[in-house]
């Protein structure tokens, strides 16, 4: 499955130089579909993927992101502003996914392209569910969403080096002896 998805996206971008994020996950499920002869019958087979894509269009001091996602939510942390109404500490902001796979299932329209203003000095992060998703912990539950955000808005001083570092080393802690469950991956970016 990994193989076909990698595929279908590189297919998306490469080859038919598609490059507004909703319209590669649109063309990437329709070769889903087609690949799996999936037709929305019951009993069928319903494997596809949970993503988030992004694009940036950087200019001097500003980013413009377009974001779409399949089940994956994006997350964006913004620097404080001096003086400013939401004080001193970061904000997490959290852009939504469509609640759907890329593949044929319950709910199967367009999905929504996003774009957002960044500034400099703001952080980005687009991640699989096997972070929050994992088993560890003085009680073997999962790590969960909210205490990975916690995480992220905790290391916003840190540089993008040193958060790799403390993702891995509270990630490589949380799970102890237990077996990783499922991929585990986190992409940051600052502006």
């Amino acid at each position: 499955m990994s193989m076909i998805n990698t595929s279908l996206l590189n297919e998306a971008v490469n080859e038919k130089r598609i490059h507004q994020p909703n319209e590669i996950l649109n063309e990437a499920r329709k070769g889903i579909i087609r690949a799996l002869k999936q037709k929305g019958e019951s009993g069928e087979q319903k494997d596809g993927m949970d993503v988030g894509i992004i694009s940036l269009e950087m200019n001097n001091e500003t980013c413009k992101l377009q974001y779409a996602g399949a089940n994956n939510s994006l997350y964006i942390i913004r620097k404080p502003v001096p003086n400013g109404a939401s004080g001193s500490e970061p904000v997490l902001e959290e852009i939504d996914p469509d609640p759907m796979p890329v593949s044929i299932s319950d709910r199967t329209g367009d999905f929504t392209n996003h774009i957002i203003q960044l500034q400099k000095g703001d952080s980005i992060y687009i991640f699989t569910d096997g972070y929050a998703d994992q088993f560890g912990g003085p009680k073997g539950k999962k790590f969960k969403y909210a205490q990975f955000k916690q995480l992220l808005l905790s290391i916003q001083n840190k540089t993008m080096d040193e958060q790799k570092e403390m993702l891995d080393k509270t990630m490589s802690d949380w799970k102890g002896t237990l077996e990783q469950i499922d991929d585990i991956l986190v992409i940051g970016v600052r502006i």
